[in-house]
C-alpha cells in the first residue's frame, strides 16, 4: 500500500455527524470482485440527485449542487473533516477504499466508529482523532477560508494550519510504523519471505513426497 509520512492537501469540511459506510460507498456498489473502481460512487447519494447503480456513466448523472464535494472551492480536496462518528454502520471495507480511490488521504474527526477506523490502517488510509472543540475550530477556519489546507506530520504526529499552529494527535506506535513504511498484513509477512522460502525448501528436503504428483493432485 502507498506511504504515508507527511501530506499537505486542500480541506474539504463535511458537517455531518454519524457517517455510516452505506452512504460512503452505498450497498449496489459492492458487487465487485475487484478493489478498484469505488471512488466515483463515494457518497453516491449525495453527490448526485438521481439513484445511482453500477455501470452508470456518472458524467451524465446531474450533480447535486449543495453537497460540499461537489463545490468548485472544493476540487481536488485530500484532507476530509468530519463530525464524530464518523464510519458507523457496517463492517465493509470498501469505505476506505473509496475514499483513497477519489483521492483523499486521511479524515479528520473527534471520533470514528472502531471497525471503520481499523479497516482504514489496513488500507493506509490515516483516520485522525482530534478534541471536538479543535475539529470546530478547523470548521470555522475551512469554510470562512477558500483554498484552506492543512499539512499531516505522521511522523510527528501533528496537523498543521495554515497559521503554523500545530495540533498534536495520537497513533498506535505498530500501526505508525506500517503507515509510514507502506505496509499491509501482506507486506509484513513478505519482509519475511526470504525465511518462508528456506523454511520451505528445508521442509521439502526432508518430506520429498509432498512435492510427489499424486499428493499435489489431491488438493
Amino acid at each position: 500500500m502507498q506511504a504515508f509520512t507527511v501530506h499537505e492537501g486542500l480541506v474539504a469540511p463535511m458537517d455531518r455527524a454519524n457517517v455510516d459506510t452505506d452512504q460512503i460507498i452505498p450497498k449496489q456498489f459492492l458487487k465487485a470482485i475487484t478493489r478498484s473502481g469505488f471512488g466515483p460512487h463515494l457518497f453516491d447519494a449525495w453527490r448526485y440527485l438521481d439513484e445511482g447503480q453500477p455501470g452508470m456513466d456518472n458524467s451524465k448523472r446531474p450533480l447535486n449542487p449543495e453537497f460540499v464535494l461537489n463545490q468548485p472551492r472544493y476540487q481536488g480536496a485530500s484532507v476530509l473533516l468530519a463530525r464524530k462518528n464518523f464510519g458507523c454502520g457496517s463492517s465493509r471495507e470498501h469505505a476506505p477504499w473509496a475514499l483513497d480511490q477519489y483521492g483523499f488521504r486521511c479524515v479528520i474527526a473527534p471520533s470514528f466508529a472502531d471497525i471503520f477506523f481499523n479497516n482504514s490502517f489496513k488500507n493506509g488510509f490515516l483516520p485522525i482523532v482530534l478534541p471536538e472543540d479543535q475539529v470546530a475550530r478547523l470548521f470555522d477556519e475551512a469554510e470562512a477560508t477558500e483554498g484552506y489546507r492543512l499539512r499531516i506530520d505522521l511522523e510527528r504526529q501533528v496537523v498543521v494550519t495554515p497559521s503554523g499552529e500545530e495540533m498534536p494527535f495520537k497513533i498506535d506506535e505498530f500501526r505508525k510504523y506500517c503507515m509510514l513504511n507502506g505496509l499491509d498484513e501482506i507486506g509484513l509477512t513478505l519482509r519475511n519471505a526470504d525465511k518462508i522460502r528456506a523454511y520451505e525448501a528445508d521442509r521439502l528436503a526432508k518430506q520429498p513426497w509432498l512435492e510427489s504428483p499424486a499428493l499435489r493432485a489431491t488438493h
